[in-house]
């Protein structure tokens, strides 16, 4: 017994050596201003072909692999990067190559996890699509790895790397527009009545390996609707909108609030409007609090388009002299308009005086658009220069999870408080079940 604990102890400290000095190889291993970085994609549809078109942007990016299941999406990126571009239908065939620098991985949302993990593992820097993993414990395990193996790493919540965004965010946390107490985010959309249909179970496309595509998620019958972009409507998935738009939203919340989790959560929501096949709610409201005294929300209306929001906006901040309004095009601020502090409670008209509201700080309307681009061109200098990114595997882990704590309290139907030092619901045995799940056999998480 002695003689095999001992064992144990041998290799576990071999191994933490062996990463140790991995690591420190690697933070070395510093490429010049212009050396190019060879780059395999792994998921090439929808949000895919948009990172790639982004990387394509930059002359020091090489493209030499793509992976898709779908050959139709494979083909189409290959053509897109031109001669010399291998294709591969497995993920593992990719990660095998050893002239390949980074990956990007840009599939539906239960792979993000193992395939992160995976070249994090075979030694590759990694840029990961949001949301950056289906549970908290997944992201909290895709930190470590990251960190172990002294990886780049890079979580596509984009507006991370967008100068306005960051300024907006800036100003908000610097008490520019005084005190926050509300932050909103919204996704407006009427699908009502079909939404995306209700199409029976049947055969996937030929030459498309449907349990492949699963993954670690449960077995079931191919479905057109559980597969490609509306993945996101399941649960076993995805947590649908919420963590898919609602992770840029509460990452810019989050940086203007200067937090990195909420202390309690709760959610209201279902199926109202919509006679389809999905699993996630086509009506839903998120509230959380945070600390120092903010509420914010994240509506999701999708049977009923017209504007939630004062202003067509990602995100909102409601200080006590003046509201501001993160949009596509910028950011605006509107100010409040306030009573000088020699004004008494009781109403003026009440006292038959006459009084002038002033504005607190004047209107402000700041242009600027995030890019792709620009997060792409962040992760490539970070390669080279071996500093974090703008939206490291930390960050993008907190604002995920802000998101997936949502789904937990829509799940629980229940008000939830948040221990985010050591990532536990403090309130409920039940909710912290659903901090993870367990994958599907053969697959495993390192």
């Amino acid at each position: 017994m002695a003689s095999e604990m001992n064992r144990r102890r041998f290799v576990k400290s071999a191994v933490g050596a062996t990463v140790a000095l991995s690591t420190a190889a690697s933070s070395r291993q510093v490429l010049g201003a212009n050396e190019r970085i060879r780059i395999g994609f792994i998921g090439c549809g929808n949000r895919g072909d948009q990172v790639l078109d982004a990387f394509l942007k930059h002359s020091d990016a090489e493209v030499v692999a793509v992976c898709d299941l779908y050959e139709p999406y494979r083909k189409f990126a290959a053509q897109k990067v031109g001669t010399g571009c291998a294709e591969y239908s497995d993920y593992r065939k990719l990660l095998e190559r050893k002239d390949i620098d980074a990956v990007v991985v840009a599939t539906p949302d239960q792979w993000h996890a193992l395939m992160f993990c995976d070249a994090c593992l075979a030694g590759k820097d990694v840029y990961v699509e949001k949301p950056l993993s289906l549970t908290i414990a997944e992201g909290r395990r895709m930190v470590e790895i990251a960190h172990k193996t002294g990886r780049v790493s890079q979580v596509g919540i984009h507006r991370r790397s967008s100068e306005v965004c960051r300024e907006a965010c800036k100003l908000v946390r610097e008490g520019g527009i005084g005190k926050v107490t509300v932050a909103r985010a919204f996704h407006i959309l009427n699908e009502s009545p079909m939404g995306i249909g209700n199409p029976p179970d049947g055969d996937p496309p030929k030459g498309f390996d449907w349990d492949m595509w699963l993954g670690p998620a449960p077995k079931v019958p191919y479905n057109t609707n559980r597969c490609f972009y509306r993945f996101r409507w399941f649960y076993p998935y995805s947590g649908g909108q919420l963590t898919n738009f609602g992770t840029h939203y509460l990452d810019l919340i989050q940086a203007g609030l200067g937090r990195d989790w909420p202390k309690a959560v709760t959610a209201l929501g279902g199926k109202f409007g919509n006679m389809d096949n999905r699993e996630i709610p086509d009506t839903l409201e998120v509230l959380w609090e945070y600390e120092g005294g903010t509420l914010v929300t994240f509506s999701q209306y999708n049977c009923n388009a017209a504007d939630a929001a004062a202003q067509d906006c990602l995100a909102e901040f409601r200080g006590t002299h003046g509201t501001l309004y993160i949009t596509y095009r910028g950011y605006e601020i509107v100010p409040e308009q306030v009573r000088t502090s020699s004004v008494p409670a009781r109403s003026p008209l009440e006292r038959g005086e006459k009084h002038t509201p002033r504005r607190a700080m004047e209107p402000k309307k700041v242009a600027g658009k995030a890019d792709d681009a620009d997060h792409a061109r962040n992760f490539l200098d970070c390669i080279k220069n071996r500093k974090p990114c703008t939206c490291d595997i930390e960050i993008g882990h907190r604002s995920t999870s802000a998101t997936l704590l949502g789904k937990i309290a829509l799940q629980t139907k229940s008000y939830l408080e948040w221990d985010g030092k050591n990532e536990r619901f403090t309130n409920s045995e039940a909710a912290n079940k659903l901090l993870s799940y367990e994958y599907r056999a053969p697959w495993k998480l390192p």
